[in-house]
């Protein structure tokens, strides 16, 4: 079954960087492309950056464009959020997600980034 853990977040002060790793299993990584999501309080999930299965990036918000970096090591079988500067407004709750016929979530990770 398809399982998506992801790792890494916690609090980082404003202008700080965290990297993300989302850890994959159950289905062919090498030939799926992945997402990172994010849900502030309040608000609706909404997507941050996918990575196609040949590594390139797209879909990346233009809230983040220049400051985060989608990646993937498909040796090990995970995809990386490198976030970089970041902004009170970047906090929320990180999902990985992959589209299997339909879409999987990870159970999420926390950033904080605060003061």
């Amino acid at each position: 079954q398809v399982q998506l853990v992801e790792s890494g977040g916690g609090l980082v002060q404003p202008g700080g960087s965290l990297r993300l790793s989302c850890a994959a299993s159950g289905f062919t990584f090498s030939n799926s492309a992945m997402s990172w999501y994010r849900q502030a309080p309040g608000k609706e999930r909404e997507l941050v950056a996918t990575i196609t299965s040949v590594g390139i990036s797209t879909n990346v918000a233009d809230s983040v464009k220049g400051r985060f970096t989608i990646s993937r090591d498909t040796a090990k079988n995970t995809v990386y959020l490198q976030m970089n500067s970041v902004k009170p407004e970047d906090t929320a709750v990180y999902y990985c997600s992959t589209f299997r016929l339909r879409r999987y979530w990870g159970q999420g990770t926390q950033v904080t980034v605060s003061s």
